[in-house]
């Protein structure tokens, strides 16, 4: 396994780390104040407008996708730590085109869209023109186990007259949220893993209603985590993506390198949370010495820092794989990894908040919305639990090979 950085890759982690320094971090307050978290849809700071224009102007744009028809072609052995960097902010990754949930669907699109679904969708997506969002999760199932969606897809004549609820649908009151990628039932009598499909919706639609945000520990992203109800509406055959049956073929192969995506940006959020520590310690002083002199504290600061190492090699080495094995070759390691990193970030961040004593948990400091990301990955893209199951059969079927 080689994790070296390219020339490539070094010069655009320079780029990267001065576009975060000279343009993100500085925009952070401004952007927080200029959404309303009442309002749907959301106000866009335009300050976004200002940063996608100089990352573009930059060259820092749709470095995710891998595949060179449509980007820059980097593998995921050398996006994943440029991933790593953009994760010290959560402006970083929309302001470069690369935030989920467009990178995942702009790689369906990529791989499995016709010509027209790419033309129509794929491009001005590329382009940051418009945003997109996946429809998978729903309220009324365990959606852990997505052969259990309930949503239905029915044919009638050439369109598919859709109905369901769908709710956590990242992105949906975007502004510029234009297109749904939809996973429902469409025939529940064959095999469990051939029931769904996945067709593009316009969220402007006739019978698409955005119900309302959902907030995550009291927080919310702008534009994201909607409930979604779906009230006969038809979308043509011709807008579905690949065959019918094929939805959880495809949602597998969009969660590999969105997991690996998820996971470098929790690093990246990990190494902010443990920077901030640092620096809490150097300048507190608690019973006569600094922060930085008490042993327990110190203990924090290294065990946040062997834990972080352990996990991006974790990650590094996933990556390698989804590039010389593919997914398939990777799913032990993506599992591990999709349960590992989040982990890693919430006990990071916790400990960043226990430094910080009571500032920690206000509203001066970015920890608690951190951590709030943090923790709710831990279930995004699969909670651990199945992940954790997917890694122990392995590990059953690779000790029953030994004996």
């Amino acid at each position: 396994m080689d994790f070296s950085e390219t020339e490539r890759v070094r010069e655009l982690r320079e780029q990267l780390w001065a576009f975060i320094d000279e343009c993100v971090r500085p925009a952070e307050p401004r952007y927080w104040a200029e959404f309303s978290a009442e309002t749907i849809p959301q106000r866009i700071s335009p300050v976004m407008k200002d940063l996608k224009a100089e990352a573009r102007k930059r060259g820092l744009w749709n470095l995710f996708l891998p595949d060179a028809r449509f980007g820059p072609g980097l593998t995921n052995v050398e996006y994943a730590p440029l991933a790593e960097i953009s994760g010290w902010s959560p402006l970083a990754p929309e302001a470069m085109n690369c935030s989920a949930p467009d990178t995942g669907n702009m790689e369906v699109l990529a791989q499995f869209g016709t010509p027209e679904q790419q033309e129509r969708w794929l491009r001005p997506l590329l382009a940051g023109e418009i945003r997109s969002c996946i429809g998978m999760t729903e309220p009324d199932v365990a959606s852990s186990d997505p052969t259990q969606l309930a949503l239905r897809m029915e044919r009638d004549g050439d369109d598919y007259v859709i109905n369901g609820r769908k709710w956590f649908i990242s992105g949906a009151a975007h502004p510029q949220a234009r297109v749904v990628l939809l996973m429902g039932l469409t025939n529940p009598d064959a095999e469990r893993h051939r029931r769904h499909t996945i067709v593009l919706v316009p969220l402007d639609a006739p019978g698409v209603t955005i119900v309302r945000q959902m907030e995550v520990f009291g927080f919310d992203d702008p534009g994201s985590h909607c409930e979604i109800v779906f009230d006969n509406v038809r979308a043509p055959q011709r807008d579905r993506i690949g065959e019918e049956g094929m939805a959880f073929l495809i949602a597998q192969m969009r969660l590999g390198p969105g997991r690996l995506h998820h996971c470098m940006r929790m690093l990246g959020l990990a190494e902010r949370a443990l920077s901030l520590m640092v620096e809490r310690a150097r300048t507190r002083v608690a019973f006569g010495k600094r922060l930085a002199e008490q042993g327990v504290v110190r203990e924090q600061i290294a065990r946040s820092r062997v834990e972080i190492e352990q996990a991006r090699l974790l990650c590094h080495k996933a990556a390698w794989l989804l590039d010389t094995e593919g997914g398939r070759g990777a799913r032990f390691e993506i599992s591990a990894i999709k349960v590992v990193a989040p982990n890693v970030a919430c006990a990071v961040i916790d400990r960043a908040i226990q430094v910080h004593g009571a500032a920690g948990v206000s509203q001066d400091m970015p920890l608690t919305q951190m951590y709030a990301y943090a923790r709710a990955t831990r279930f995004m893209d699969g909670p651990d639990e199945v992940h954790l199951a997917a890694i122990g059969r392995e590990e059953l079927k690779r000790e029953d090979g030994r004996l």
